[in-house]
């Protein structure tokens, strides 16, 4: 699937919240989409998805949405929202199986396709332990690790997923990171909004930096991780490494705002 989006805006409640966006996305990829709080992450993955009205155009392989059709799009762009509420009590594995919606008729079994999707899914996100468990009895980061599932069994072309490492602890951060960018390699494509910029420079194709509602720099993490970007964008100074060829970059401290470029 390729998406293109051009000249994206919006503004809620009176106030812009993106405008000029322009950008392209590409199955085979993980695509990191970062920002400091208010850029504009989750309002610009929303759009994408097909969830909020807004000046611009998106194309999904050169159609409009309405061309497709919604239920069509749902089987082909998966979409994993912040914080992952559910509002009733669910088994875990009732919860994934809600990822097959798209490709169900109203009212009909899970097929074996279905069965064979959520077991999948279950397995590649270490979920299948806990599967009888509801969700209120789950932790925060095992309660995200289900969400995560049911986004994975629709086994769509595109996964768009929201800071989809919330509440995990750092050995499940890297295992889903690792588990999106296998995703990716197998043909999905992966957008991915992430606070952590070290897992964004060791497991992103490409990386996408909003800033004041605009995106501020596209490309490779190199290219983006700046330090001029990362001051403007987060007013933080960073320190850099490398282990077993892979480059880091850490948050280190805030700049004083004087220092901060313009």
């Amino acid at each position: 699937m390729l998406i293109e989006a051009k000249d994206i805006a919006i503004a809620l409640a009176g106030r812009p919240i993106l405008r000029g966006i322009d950008l392209t996305l590409r199955t085979g990829q993980i695509v990191g989409l970062i920002g400091a709080n208010g850029a504009g992450k989750t309002t610009l993955l929303r759009i994408l998805a097909n969830l909020l009205p807004h000046a611009g155009s998106v194309l999904y392989d050169r159609e409009p949405a309405q061309a497709i059709g919604r239920k069509a799009l749902a089987r082909r762009i998966a979409f994993l929202s912040q914080g992952g509420a559910v509002h009733w009590q669910m088994r875990a594995e009732a919860v994934v199986a809600l990822g097959r919606l798209p490709h169900r008729h109203p009212f009909a079994d899970l097929s074996e396709a279905d069965h064979a999707a959520i077991e999948r899914a279950m397995a590649a996100t270490d979920t299948t332990a806990f599967r009888d468990r509801t969700l209120d009895s789950l932790s925060g980061g095992e309660r995200m690790r289900v969400l995560l599932a049911r986004a994975l069994a629709v086994e769509a072309e595109m996964l768009l997923a929201d800071e989809p490492l919330a509440g995990l602890d750092p050995r499940h951060e890297l295992e889903a990171m690792a588990l999106l960018r296998r995703t990716a390699l197998a043909g999905t494509g992966v957008v991915v909004v992430l606070h952590d910029l070290t897992l964004a420079s060791r497991f992103c194709d490409e990386i996408i930096l909003l800033h004041d509602g605009r995106i501020l720099a596209n490309g490779a993490p190199d290219e983006v991780l700046g330090d001029e970007q990362l001051g403007l964008a987060f007013g933080i100074d960073v320190t850099r490494g490398s282990r077993d060829g892979e480059s880091f970059v850490l948050p280190w401290q805030p700049l004083d705002q004087g220092k901060v470029a313009r």
